[in-house]
């Protein structure tokens, strides 16, 4: 059930405008991917400079698929890990290698200083096709959980499916993952993306009712390509409502207005989050700041000192 505070705060929103004076309590992660080229990294570091004074609790890089870009995963979180004082967190997959393999690339980040690992069961090399187990690696995300906590004492990120994941039976077994990847030693759960708030307070009431206590952070992604966020959400299992589909139609040729309306959906959704109880935000950022940056100041968040350079 609604607190009483978050009652008012709903009422709020809807007789208030949305972004009126909000408390600024709101915390925020990021998340990135690997850069391919010299131009890619050029953009990522850009990002990063212009999302760090926010503040974040902490930014996350993505695993390629299969493992696919390991090195350069490795190599973009240690340079944040070196290079500013946002806490790091590297995303870690089951796919495609032993325990072994895996166990080894876990203690180099931690001897990377690295504090902080985003564990998946992760996706096959090819889209579509079905997950197969390695073996001799771990079986799922609760495995891999298990197995990261016998080798340091990681934070450790897990996924949440809030629409049911492709490859789960049913949506309770989209909550008995989830809890087993708590109960394995997991700090806290991101969201997968979603584009109905509701969706996201029915899986947080089903989660607690299942006895899961730990966080469950929304993971929002900004929408800047219509048909890129058609495919990853195929893939993962997420509903685009047709409105926001009609919202879009005619702003193929249109970058700035499709840039508008795209920070529109996204500020509107946290809002509601916002007004139900939700304080922390996670942003799938593609590696782009503009949208994200747009909605955390429609939250209320102002640019404080830049993290972008240690103390000396």
């Amino acid at each position: 059930m609604p607190t009483m505070s978050e009652l008012e705060e709903a009422r709020r929103a809807l007789d208030a405008p949305l972004f009126a004076d909000l408390a600024g309590d709101a915390q925020v992660s990021f998340e990135f991917f690997p850069p391919k080229t010299e131009k890619m990294e050029a953009q990522l570091w850009d990002a990063i400079q212009t999302l760090a004074p926010l503040g974040p609790r902490f930014v996350s890089v993505t695993y390629g698929a299969g493992g696919s870009t390991r090195e350069r995963t490795h190599a973009t979180v240690a340079r944040i890990a070196k290079e500013t004082s946002i806490p790091a967190a590297a995303h870690l997959t089951c796919v495609e290698a032993t325990r072994e393999e895996v166990d080894a690339i876990a203690r180099a980040y931690w001897e990377a200083g690295v504090r902080h690992i985003v564990a998946l069961r992760g996706d096959p090399p090819t889209l579509g096709e079905k997950y197969v187990e390695h073996p001799g690696g771990y079986r799922n995300a609760a495995d891999l959980v298990a197995g990261l906590r016998r080798i340091a004492p990681f934070d450790i990120s897990v996924a949440a499916y809030p629409e049911c994941h492709p490859d789960s039976v049913d949506s309770q077994a989209d909550i008995d993952n989830l809890k087993a990847k708590i109960d394995a030693g997991a700090t806290r759960a991101i969201s997968q993306f979603f584009f109905s708030p509701e969706a996201f307070f029915r899986f947080r009431d089903r989660a607690a009712a299942a006895g899961i206590e730990a966080e469950i952070v929304p993971g929002i992604l900004p929408v800047s390509n219509v048909a890129q966020t058609r495919k990853f959400a195929s893939a993962c299992g997420a509903a685009i409502p047709s409105w926001m589909d009609r919202l879009f139609e005619g702003l193929d040729d249109q970058p700035a207005a499709r840039q508008l309306v795209a920070a529109t959906i996204a500020a509107e959704l946290c809002r509601r989050l916002y007004a139900g109880g939700v304080r922390h935000f996670h942003f799938y950022t593609l590696n782009r700041a503009e949208l994200a940056f747009a909605i955390c100041h429609l939250l209320g968040l102002r640019a404080g000192k830049t993290a972008l350079e240690k103390a000396a």
